[in-house]
């Protein structure tokens, strides 16, 4: 008897030997129609990256007006310190895609250089940053929506709900279907933003003033110093731009061949157009002096002041709510993937590898969608009540990854390695002085539930690992098992009347084993022994060949008897294999199944739970045209 563990077969491999990497270069498989081209990468898995626009730079400027008018004047120089981290950040990525094609980014570092239980703490802040991700994006969209409709503002987590659904549902056509489903949306956005930018360069002043007017100015008093606090603050809400950045290198295997050649040009695409936009909206708030107000994001004042009141401002607008939203579909791409390297490694459930017909983890996309709507509702729908713990996992991760990609290239050495650790090296560095900052920063404000929740993840990996270990050491996994032996078979078939399934039940139970018992449980009362004679009379004048045993049930249970008995069987034969199968019919519509007694289910559980018995349950199907 095999049995199935749900893990992707290991046979003929020694325990604790991976399979060869991927060097991303392969010939055309037939199922490269569900993969990813670089293009539709870019829409899938860079949604985060690409909406953060809407939220950093007015991070940093609401930080910045604190020290009013003169701290304004510093958003460009902080701008220009995220886009260099970016830069860093993109080089180092497209490293790690090259040296680790099977994906897993910062986890699948780790686990090669840094050593399991890092890697494990790599994983843990992936998965908490990704999570966060698809609820701040959610509610950061949902937000917009009711900005312009404060009707619905009393509705927000029904429609969060809704939202995440669409989204659930798209990704579980396959990461193809949800790329072609959001390229338009993330066309239609980058492009509204790089126009208004260069309609913007071109703008003496601002066009329009309108959507401010009215609005409480959020500019603190005049200063004329800043101190380094502070900078280090706006860095610190700045860099919640910077998410998503590591989601291409972590799902690698989703673009099509060569898919280390092609997620590089993601990477690199997604880095230049994030830094262009935004170095350039920085650019536009110092050229119009803009003023953070209260109850208007920076964006809607920029396209205010760029294109005036008019159908380009709604379409800004329109496409930075739609894109927010959307922009969940990044932890949609990424962390199933990450979750399925998790599962190979026994760290996560097995079932979290296998895939869809459609290329899809997905129980991965369920599992996310599960916790991120839990999460929704927890937080109200308010963006501002989970924008604290966002950000600190992601750069946890980063650092990990730089740190380890250093000791990749130190062991390695191929050409030009100096300079290729010196890059990781560097990003370590800044990366981890930004994880510090924005640990210490938010803390305070919830981040100290992430600092938590992290070490509670990496328990439960181990927890899942040592689960896994002890089960393949019962199962001999690895190992040689001695060879099958044929031994006797008693074969028990449950049975509570006379009837066609009756008969295909013992006929199958005779192909199975030496010896059938067929058992009837029976119960004392009045109202029952005219059912019991019955059956025994029939039994009877039916002659099967097959034994009729009945027991006797004071309690009217079924399973617990049947049970007893099957453990009795076991002690008479020791020697003996014995096999409870299961007689149950499938009716021809799906209603139809609440009809049934579910006694079936009743006795496999009872037999599962109290003997080693093997249980099989015999399906007799109903079809609509049967009479």
């Amino acid at each position: 008897m095999s049995i199935d563990m749900g893990k992707p077969s290991t046979a003929g491999r020694a325990p604790g030997t991976e399979e060869p990497p991927d060097t991303g270069v392969r010939a055309p498989a037939a199922d490269d129609r569900h993969r990813l081209t670089a293009l539709q990468g870019l829409a899938a898995l860079s949604l985060d990256a690409m909406a953060s626009v809407a939220y950093g730079p007015e991070s940093i400027v609401l930080v910045l007006a604190a020290a009013g008018a003169y701290g304004m004047g510093f958003t460009l120089p902080v701008t220009l310190a995220i886009a260099a981290l970016l830069a860093v950040l993109v080089a180092s990525y497209r490293q790690v895609i090259a040296a680790f094609p099977d994906g897993g980014g910062s986890y699948a570092v780790a686990k090669k250089h840094l050593g399991r239980r890092t890697s494990l703490v790599a994983a843990a802040s992936l998965i908490l940053d990704y999570v966060l991700n698809v609820a701040v994006s959610v509610t950061a969209g949902v937000a917009a929506l009711t900005s312009a409709f404060p009707e619905l503002y009393g509705e927000r987590v029904w429609i969060c709900l809704g939202v995440l659904v669409l989204v659930t549902a798209v990704n579980l056509r396959g990461v193809v279907e949800s790329a072609k489903a959001f390229l338009v949306p993330t066309a239609v956005f980058v492009g509204s933003i790089l126009a208004m930018v260069a309609v913007g360069l071109f703008r003496d002043g601002p066009v329009s003033t309108v959507t401010a007017a009215g609005h409480a100015s959020a500019l603190g008093e005049g200063a004329t110093t800043i101190g380094a606090l502070l900078l280090l603050k706006a860095f610190a809400a700045g860099c919640s731009a910077l998410t998503g950045v590591e989601a291409v290198a972590n799902a690698v295997p989703s673009f099509r061949a060569p898919a280390a050649r092609r997620a590089q040009r993601t990477e690199v695409a997604l880095g230049a157009l994030l830094g262009v936009m935004l170095i350039g909206l920085s650019v536009l708030i110092g050229r119009f002096h803009l003023q953070p107000v209260e109850g208007v994001t920076v964006l809607a004042q920029l396209a205010d002041a760029s294109f005036g009141h008019n159908v380009a401002f709604y379409v800004v607008q329109f496409a930075t709510m739609v894109l927010l939203a959307l922009a969940a579909n990044t932890s949609f791409g990424g962390l199933p993937v990450l979750m399925s390297l998790l599962a190979r490694d026994n760290h996560l459930p097995h079932v979290f590898a296998l895939k869809a017909d459609r290329q899809v983890h997905r129980h991965g996309v369920l599992a996310l969608a599960v916790v991120s709507a839990i999460l929704l509702v927890f937080s109200g729908g308010d963006t501002n009540t989970l924008v604290p713990l966002f950000a600190i996992g992601v750069f946890v991760g980063f650092t990990i990854c730089q740190v380890g990609m250093v000791r990749h290239w130190y062991g390695e050495r191929p050409r030009g390695w100096q300079a290729k650790a010196a890059l990781n090296g560097f990003g370590a560095l800044l990366t981890g002085a930004s994880a510090v900052v924005v640990t210490a920063t938010k803390f305070t404000e919830g981040a100290w539930l992430v600092v938590v929740a992290l070490p509670l993840l990496v328990l439960g990996f181990e927890k899942i690992h040592r689960a896994y270990t002890e089960i393949g050491e019962r199962l001999e996994l690895g190992r040689i098992p001695r060879a099958p032996q044929r031994s006797r078979s008693v074969v028990v078939v449950p049975v509570s009347g006379l009837s066609r399934l009756t008969s295909q039940a013992l006929t199958a139970a005779g192909s199975l084993g030496d010896e059938v018992l067929a058992v009837t449980v029976t119960h004392p009362a009045p109202e029952d022994r005219q059912t019991t004679e019955a059956l025994r009379r029939d039994w009877e004048l039916w002659k099967p060949g097959v034994e009729l045993i009945e027991l006797s049930s004071e309690t009217r249970s079924l399973g617990r008897p049947l049970a007893a008995y099957v453990r009795k069987l076991a002690q008479i034969h020791p020697d003996a294999q014995v096999t409870v199968l299961i007689p149950e019919t499938e009716p021809a519509h799906l209603w139809q199944r609440l009809l049934q007694n579910q006694r079936g289910s009743v006795v496999a559980h009872a037999v599962r739970r109290d003997t080693d018995a093997v249980i099989c349950r015999l399906r007799f199907r109903i079809t609509a045209d049967a009479r």
